[in-house]
């Protein structure tokens, strides 16, 4: 850990009051403190179209749409024509092969297969991309993608659409409840400009719930119904992603405004903290 990872760390613990400081620890951090490509040891990529019929070719290794520098890392979502190797001629279904170059790039980055976690706090200090067509979010998937989506569990931390353009969104998708159904369970928060400003988005996760925060406001919390792992697949670890997306069935259900490309998706710091006995903790009501 660097002097300023431990320096960051010790000053959100002291923000966040003495009694939360005395439950958790720092179990995983990257403070994007080396300029370059995002750390390889905690960060791969998704590579390609990849769902929801986005937009946008999610690169890999590409520092036009993923590096780090004055100490944050930047998501650049950028509009230029950018060829897909995946191009099949003939396959116009396929959404994903049918297109032979993509109008947009971007990038998506994962610490799947490299770090996961069952229970937490899971924090990301982030200001968002906004305009009209642009999808950020910060989440997680099961490590047991074996069993499919939505079965393995999704955490949205954030989701932001930029038609909302002051309206964060904090959801989760299992079996039972997911957005295929329209039994996705979540809630809303107003932000003022999220896109200008940094904000701290966060999730508190125990084996009985999932308490949601921005700058530490609790604004939803979704709690273990003990029904099942249709309701709860959240006893399994889970792995983190960063992303920016360009349209698709949310994002662009009212287009995609051109005159906004390049954007930035800046991240601060992200942190996960787990109490010694790996729970999530004791519940802190909003203030």
């Amino acid at each position: 850990m660097t002097k300023r990872t431990l320096l960051f760390a010790t000053l959100a613990l002291l923000g966040t009051g003495l009694a939360w400081a005395e439950d958790w620890q720092l179990v995983w951090a990257d403070e994007f403190d080396r300029p370059g490509l995002p750390d390889p040891a905690k960060w791969t990529y998704e590579e390609g179209f990849i769902r929801n019929r986005e937009e946008q070719f999610y690169t890999r290794g590409r520092s036009e749409n993923a590096r780090v520098e004055d100490g944050k890392l930047v998501i650049e979502a950028r509009r230029e024509r950018y060829p897909n190797p995946a191009y099949r001629p003939g396959v116009a279904r396929d959404w994903k092969r049918s297109r032979e170059f993509a109008d947009y790039t971007s990038a998506s980055l994962t610490t799947r297969g490299l770090a996961s976690w069952r229970y937490g706090r899971i924090e990301v200090r982030a200001q968002l991309p906004g305009g009209r067509g642009m999808w950020p979010a910060i989440w997680m998937l099961g490590t047991n993608r074996a069993v499919g989506w939505p079965a393995c569990g999704e955490i949205d931390i954030m989701e932001f659409v930029g038609h909302e353009p002051d309206v964060i969104h904090g959801t989760v998708h299992t079996a039972r409840y997911n957005h295929v159904k329209g039994t996705q369970k979540g809630s809303t928060l107003k932000v003022a400009s999220p896109d200008r400003d940094f904000h701290v988005y966060a999730i508190e996760w125990s084996a009985e719930r999932i308490d949601f925060f921005v700058d530490d406001q609790k604004y939803f919390t979704f709690a273990n119904e003990h029904t099942g792992t249709d309701a709860w697949p959240f006893d399994q670890p889970q792995y983190l992603i960063l992303n920016t997306a360009v349209g698709g069935a949310w994002g662009g259900a009212k287009g995609i405004d051109p005159a906004i490309f390049p954007t930035r998706f800046l991240i601060d710091y992200v942190r996960v903290y787990q109490q010694p006995d790996g729970s999530a903790g004791h519940e802190r009501n909003a203030p």
